[in-house]
Parts: structure tokens; C-alpha cells; sequence
């Protein structure tokens, strides 16, 4: 596969969308405390015990980033927009796949990521002080960041809503504020170490059976008795190291993938609504629609009006 190299800038058309964050004061030059990041995980001031920046590209071309985080810090993305990317640190693949929103990544000090973006992004990275963490052992669980090759990726609702909280919201200009969700947020990861440390994740040859078989039965009634069994687990192990493994339960998998290969058919083709309902394995039109639009923020019909090449229009 060819790709992009470059360093990639942040998108302008959110940018433009979200100018109540750009905008300050020429007299108060300083008062935003969410800081949008010129150049991939490189933040453009490292001070203050946890430091919050955003990571916004809107491009849908392949691209290459690499960084490596600071000597004294832990570096905690949250991810705002699920998309398709691969980590790699040295030899090891940490991940390689579709990246839910909500998912969040925790790299050690000094640690090398590289990254292959496949689709638009949205992050909030927190930059996190070693000293700050050991100032409040009483309180964290310790971070005790898995070493390459096992990194950890976790899925929670809770560290997606406050890290929105943070990107959306203009008391993005309010330090204190700032501060306090910037610190529930890392108390929050930090607790969730220990119960997701251990899970063990699928193994590659395991998940790789299970969404080559997916793929081939999209249009089937498929149930997690199925999948489990083509990985060769119990329902519950099953369930759990899928999860671990991709960040999606097997039934949020099993949707997503359904409304990707849906997109492939409204845009390339002129089949109905109906139809593609049925091809992907929804029983029903409306059910379609309503899973289609909760994963999309459009309607089906809307979509395919948005996506259709201008060769198919004529």
C-alpha cells in the first residue's frame, strides 16, 4: 500500500468550526489551556503537572507520524473520533485496526510511537508529570505501563465524555477548570489499570480467524456463540480478550463492520435502501437506519447523496 509521508497539519475546517477555541484575547495571550498540537504529540509548551492538548487532521489519505513522549511524563491519549490507524514501536505492532472513539493509550516516559494514519483523527493527549503521579500514590492505582509488545488499549465511556468535555467546551480558557477535569480524567485511567491488566488481549492468529470470518458472513444472523467458537473460546473469554484485543465488544465489531461494507454499497452502487439493509445482515430497513445513523450522524439516504461520486450523478 502506498502512503503519504509527511508531517501532518492540524485540519483547518474544524479549526474553523471550533473557533471559540482559538480565538483569545490579544490582551490575554496565554489563557487557553488546551493546547492544539502544531505537530503530532508534540506539544508546543510542557509545563504544569498534567498538560492537555488536542490532535485534530481531518485527512483521509494515508500519513506517518513518529514521537517520542517526554522524559518525564506519561503520555495518555483519548481517542474522539474512531478511526483506522497502526502503532508500532521498534520491531512490535502495538496495534493495527479500527480505533473506536473513547479508546485511550497510555505511553510510558521516554517511550518511541510511530503511527500510520488511515482515516481523520481527533485526540486529546494528556501529558502527565511523573512527579505528580508519585505525589499521589495514595490516590492512583500506579500506571504500570505494559512493555512493548503489550501495550494496553482500553474502551470507556467516562474518560470519552470528560476528555470531550474538554475539546468542547469554552471553559477550555478557564485554567482551573481545565486542571480539575485534566486530573479526574487521569485519576480515572489510572483506576482502570488494574482490573484491565488482567485481560489478556486475543491473540493475532485468533482474531484474524475471527474477522476474516465476519467478513465472509456479514449477511448472516450472527451470534456471539458463533464468533466465540470460530476463535476456539467460551462465550466469556471470548468476549473479553475480543474486547481487549480491538477496544469493541463483539457485537459493537459485528454493527461496525456491517455499516462499513454498507457505505461501500450506498456509494458504489444503486441498490436500495432495503437491499442493503439486507445484504450486510439487518432484518429490517428502519433498524438499518437507526444503527447506520448512530455510527455516521447521518441517514443512509443523506450519506449516499453526500458520497456519491459526481461519475454516478450524471
Amino acid at each position: 500500500m502506498r502512503f503519504e509521508t509527511s508531517r501532518t497539519r492540524p485540519d483547518l475546517r474544524h479549526a474553523a468550526s471550533h473557533a471559540s477555541l482559538q480565538a483569545v484575547d490579544a490582551n490575554c495571550t496565554d489563557c487557553r489551556w488546551l493546547h492544539e498540537e502544531r505537530a503530532w504529540r508534540c506539544p508546543s509548551v510542557a509545563d504544569g503537572d498534567v498538560l492537555i492538548s488536542r490532535w485534530v487532521d481531518g485527512r483521509s489519505c494515508c500519513r506517518y507520524e513518529r514521537a517520542v513522549s517526554p522524559p518525564d511524563r506519561h503520555v495518555i491519549g483519548v481517542a474522539l473520533k474512531t478511526t483506522r490507524l497502526k502503532f508500532t514501536r521498534g520491531q512490535y505492532t502495538i496495534f493495527d485496526g479500527i480505533m473506536p472513539a473513547g479508546t485511550l493509550h497510555v505511553t510510558g516516559p521516554s517511550q518511541l510511537l510511530i503511527a500510520e494514519f488511515f482515516r481523520p483523527c481527533d485526540f486529546v493527549h494528556l501529558y502527565v508529570s511523573s512527579d505528580y503521579l508519585r505525589k499521589h500514590q495514595n490516590v492512583f492505582i500506579p500506571i504500570a505501563l505494559p512493555t512493548h509488545p503489550g501495550d494496553r488499549f482500553v474502551r470507556d465511556s467516562l474518560a470519552e465524555l470528560l476528555a470531550r468535555t474538554l475539546a468542547e467546551s469554552g471553559n477550555t480558557r478557564d485554567q482551573l477548570y481545565t486542571e480539575i477535569v485534566g486530573q479526574i480524567l487521569a485519576m480515572s485511567i489510572a483506576r482502570m489499570g488494574l482490573s484491565q491488566s488482567r485481560i489478556s488481549a486475543l491473540p493475532k492468529w485468533r482474531l484474524k480467524r475471527v474477522r476474516e470470518f465476519v467478513n465472509a458472513h456479514l449477511d448472516d444472523a450472527l451470534s456471539l456463540g458463533d464468533l466465540a467458537a470460530v476463535a476456539g473460546l467460551s462465550r466469556m473469554h471470548f468476549a473479553a480478550q475480543f474486547r481487549a484485543a480491538t477496544g469493541y465488544s463483539p457485537h459493537e465489531y459485528l454493527l461496525y463492520q456491517r455499516i462499513e461494507s454498507a457505505k461501500s454499497m450506498l456509494s458504489g452502487t444503486d441498490m436500495s435502501l432495503a437491499e442493503v439493509a439486507l445484504s450486510v445482515g439487518f432484518q429490517t430497513q428502519p433498524h438499518f437506519s437507526t444503527v447506520f445513523k448512530r455510527h455516521t450522524g447521518e441517514s443512509p439516504a443523506r450519506w449516499r447523496r453526500a458520497n456519491v461520486p459526481l461519475a454516478r450523478m450524471v
